[in-house]
């Protein structure tokens, strides 16, 4: 992926590091994948605010992504890389065999034309899927299954990829973006590759406009607010507010969140911070 930098032509596009896309094929999504998006604006079913700071942006569609991989042992072909405004990762239209079309989360390095298969036990290249327990070690994958067919949860996001490190009888053990050791349902299927649009996180807004063409509204520090609207707040001048914590008094930093006795506990071989999880 390559990035663009601006000419500082305008104090927004000073700081501004932007996509080149230059990996983006068309700009024409396929229309018979797209599904309407309405924007909540942070509304619930009652219309009233349930999330501040959310409203505004730019009219989107919903791309309908192909996570269950479940048209086996067809052939695809690769027709096109485009952008996704719902995710960070970019996407492939896939034309199969039988003349249908679906979106998949594109891996880096696919290109245009590349015949892609899914099945329990195909070739193990960039972008097929397959059972984890047909997978070579070491191997490079993402959009994991949980259960077997309920389609891909983890690993979707720009640039990341989890590594398989080992087989069991019942589960293979995967090593995750965060550093995580843990288990996986061995019959599960996973794309090979690593996700595309890698050096997304290097991207930078330059100015506060691009965050509300994202229907991102300016947020208000706590440290600004009273006494009465956060733990943070009050104190004469530019007071600092003590410990950083949510407006509902969660500690910000050092606290563990995670929920005692959580089902996939078991499944956790080796925390993101190298320690092992207490059985």
């Amino acid at each position: 992926m390559a990035l663009k930098k601006y000419k500082p032509i305008t104090a927004g596009t000073r700081w501004r590091i932007g996509n080149a896309y230059a990996e983006i094929t068309t700009n024409k999504p396929e229309k018979s994948l797209l599904e309407p998006q309405k924007n909540t604006a942070g509304r619930n079913s009652q219309g009233r605010r349930a999330m501040r700071y959310m409203g505004g942006g730019n009219k989107q569609h919903y791309r309908i992504i192909d996570f269950k991989r479940n048209k086996r042992d067809i052939s695809a072909t690769v027709v096109s890389i485009e952008y996704d405004p719902n995710r960070t990762a970019f996407i492939a239209l896939l034309q199969y065999t039988d003349g249908e079309k679906r979106y998949i989360i594109a891996p880096q390095g696919l290109q245009v034309g590349a015949n892609l298969i899914a099945g329990d036990a195909v070739a193990p290249e960039i972008g097929n899927a397959l059972l984890m327990k047909n997978m070579p070690l070491g191997t490079m994958i993402h959009n994991i299954e949980l259960q077997p067919n309920q389609g891909g949860k983890m690993v979707r996001s720009a640039g990341t990829s989890a590594q398989l490190a080992n087989k069991e009888e019942k589960y293979a053990v995967l090593k995750m973006p965060s550093g995580e050791l843990r288990k996986v349902l061995i019959n599960c299927y996973a794309t090979v590759g690593v996700v595309s649009n890698s050096d997304h996180n290097l991207e930078t807004a330059g100015k506060a406009g691009k965050n509300r063409w994202k229907g991102i509204r300016p947020r208000v520090r706590g440290v600004a607010m009273n006494p009465v609207d956060h733990p943070m707040g009050g104190g004469e001048g530019r007071a600092s507010g003590g410990h950083p914590r949510s407006r509902t008094g969660k500690y910000a930093k050092g606290e563990k969140t995670r929920t005692k006795g959580k089902g996939s506990d078991k499944l956790i071989i080796q925390r993101r911070d190298g320690k092992k999880l207490a059985k």
